[in-house]
């Protein structure tokens, strides 16, 4: 079963006149929404988009593990556990919020960023918080975040390019640039598709394209 959230039904958020804009797939902040909380152990998929010079003040996050995709510009990361971190395009960034842990997240560059940051639940709370940052993930290298029983596949896919799915309880497809087709849908940058029982899809570009699908 495959359910389709397009773009445009996305929550929106942020403050523009601050030059941040936020997009969210999922339940989140004032837009709360009982039907809509997760799939799987996706909890949210939010597109932020910071203009130069602005950025997320110190905030605090618990029993998370946030995983961010960087789609264009450079990402200034900083938390209280003592990493401070520059994120690029390519690279798979990932906090373990675990029992507490505050981070700053800003616009340094003087180029636009724009990153796609994803939040999973663990299968336990607590712990110790922890970071990691793999440079230039490929995309036959995928992603494991074994506290959320989540494994990330990054495909980059070229027009006409068909590449299978991984099957899973529970995939997760999100758009982030490109056109493709999966499953007799046509999908759209920041469009997305839950699929339960993944069992044998592929999916092929209809434009050069990339796409992050959770397999859980």
């Amino acid at each position: 079963m495959m359910d389709v959230r397009r773009a445009a039904e996305r929550y929106p958020g942020g403050d523009p006149a601050t030059g941040i804009e936020s997009f969210h797939a999922f339940s989140f902040g004032p837009h709360y929404d009982p039907g809509n909380l997760r799939f799987g152990a996706v909890i949210a998929c939010n597109e932020e988009r910071l203009a130069p010079g602005a950025g997320f003040d110190e905030h605090p996050h618990s029993h998370t593990e946030i995983v961010t995709w960087v789609v264009e510009g450079e990402l200034t990361h900083r938390d209280s556990t003592g990493h401070e971190t520059t994120v690029r395009p390519g690279d798979v960034q990932r906090l373990s919020s675990a029992a507490g842990v505050r981070h700053v997240e800003r616009n340094d560059g003087d180029t636009p960023l724009t990153f796609v940051q994803m939040w999973l639940a663990p299968l336990e709370p607590g712990g110790e918080p922890s970071y990691e940052i793999v440079r230039g993930i490929a995309d036959s290298t995928p992603y494991a975040v074994p506290e959320a029983a989540a494994m990330l596949h990054v495909r980059r896919l070229a027009t006409g390019e068909r590449t299978a799915l991984p099957d899973g309880r529970h995939l997760y497809v999100h758009v982030v640039r490109g056109e493709v087709h999966l499953a007799g849908e046509h999908l759209h940058p920041g469009d997305a598709a839950r699929v339960t029982n993944a069992e044998g899809l592929d999916t092929v570009a209809l434009t050069a394209a990339e796409l992050l699908i959770w397999e859980m």
